[in-house]
């Protein structure tokens, strides 16, 4: 027989771990001392602790171990935790891949610009909002053509809110899409959060849908100068193997009289490349 030492030695493990095993009945010992107290294996507990090894190997828990090296779980239910392993595995590979290629990105972009960007882009779900609007169309998506559309209807959504008595509840929220009448033109919606119940009329509510996965960044500023922060956020896009479906939204999450000071949350709805 084996003391507990010779045993851990043979068998790859801890004394403190086969202690632990003898006190949650995964592995008694083959006989313990009544006087000392001292823990004794046989060689034949080998095969035993080599599958309880070879099982925690595989990321099973100590509870699904013993059930399995006793024989509590059939072939078929082995089966389906071996796959549900494989499937936990194959996830925990994808998500560290994935954050493999921001790093890469990462390293890319302070070998060429010299310094770490403070411009930093969050993957994120967006949920569902309801939103007042108000609708126009911009000649182009340049930012010289949605400021000189944006702020007017900015402007006349408060007024026509305050003569409805409709109070907003959250930021403001400017999402867009390609205008019907193509030709590069841009349809412009300048909405905020409230809650009101759904209208259609001077100004339109409704319940703007939830995004499973946004790339967002901040912007601090006027958007007068958004041009740099969004070139940025489609940089990391397609830097770290996403694909946009669409035109970011705006956030505005701090709008002080001072535009210099704004803080704003560009979304850009993607999905994986």
């Amino acid at each position: 027989m084996f003391t507990i030492g010779d045993f851990a030695r043979h068998g790859r493990v801890s004394v403190r771990m086969l202690r632990h095993y003898d006190a949650i009945g995964l592995l008694r010992p083959a006989h313990v001392d009544p006087a000392s107290g001292y823990r004794y294996y046989t060689a034949a507990q080998l095969a035993r602790i080599n599958r309880i090894i070879a099982l925690k190997d595989l990321g099973f828990t100590l509870q699904q171990v013993q059930d399995i090296v006793d024989e509590k779980v059939s072939l078929e239910e082995l089966r389906g935790m071996l796959r549900l392993r494989r499937a936990e595995l194959e996830t925990a590979m994808a998500a560290a891949g994935a954050r493999l290629v921001q790093v890469e990105a990462r390293l890319r972009a302070i070998e060429s610009e010299g310094h770490m960007s403070t411009n930093d882009v969050v993957i994120k779900s967006v949920p569902a909002v309801r939103v007042a609007e108000l609708t126009a169309t911009a000649a182009s998506y340049e930012p010289e053509d949605i400021g000189a559309v944006i702020g007017p209807l900015y402007d006349e959504l408060f007024r026509c809110l305050g003569s409805a008595g409709v109070t907003p509840t959250g930021p403001g929220v400017a999402y867009y899409e390609d205008a019907p009448e193509g030709g590069g033109r841009i349809r412009v919606h300048a909405a905020v959060q409230v809650s009101a119940p759904l209208q259609d009329g001077a100004f339109r509510i409704l319940d703007l849908p939830g995004l499973d996965q946004a790339a967002t960044i901040v912007h601090r500023g006027s958007m007068d100068t958004v041009l740099p922060t969004a070139q940025a956020l489609a940089r990391w896009i397609d830097a770290n193997g996403y694909q946009s479906t669409g035109y970011p939204c705006e956030i505005n999450l701090e709008c002080p009289e001072n535009r210099d000071d704004w803080v704003t949350e560009l979304q850009a709805p993607v999905t994986r490349g």
